[in-house]
């Protein structure tokens, strides 16, 4: 089963996904990319594109967290999952608390969308690689759960977590 992620960079582009994605996973992965403006329709199609035609098993935007009015990836990822994961938006918060006292405004949230997990992260690369950090290691287990591609990481730069069988 070939392992597809989706990236969405909501408003402004940048690579900060890709490169940890590259650091984190071992062996080949497919990339769907796009870079959207700040309109929740647009998010939610290409979220809906990306798991439903492209089936991604994974999906990550970046951007569009914040409190401003144009600020909707979070009600976007709402609008087209089925079922939410809070626990994500409550760890990348509490990690990115240690460095700014900021990111209580932020709205960093994740979802399930049929077999696909989408998860919301902060727009500034450096925020994006430390909420990465923080919630990947739950990632593989998550897309195991959903019936996905088996994941397998760089253990030099992410340990992930996957129960004993």
């Amino acid at each position: 089963m070939n392992i597809r992620i989706g990236i969405i960079n909501v408003s402004d582009p940048g690579k900060a996904i890709v490169a940890t994605l590259n650091e984190y996973i071992k062996g080949d992965w497919e990339k769907e990319y796009a870079v959207i403006p700040d309109e929740q329709n647009l998010i939610e199609e290409a979220m809906i594109d990306m798991a439903d035609r492209k089936k991604c098993c994974l999906i990550i935007t970046s951007g569009g967290t914040g409190p401003a009015k144009r600020d909707v990836t979070p009600e976007a990822t709402t609008s087209v999952c089925n079922k939410m994961l809070p626990g994500f938006g409550e760890l990348m918060r509490a990690k990115s608390l240690t460095y700014v006292p900021t990111a209580i405004l932020s709205r960093q949230t994740a979802g399930i969308r049929n077999q696909t997990l989408i998860v919301n992260l902060p727009g500034k690369p450096k925020a994006i690689r430390q909420c990465l950090d923080a919630v990947f290691p739950a990632v593989p287990y998550c897309i195991d759960l959903l019936e996905g591609p088996f994941i397998e990481c760089n253990d030099e730069v992410i340990k992930v977590f996957r129960p004993a069988t």
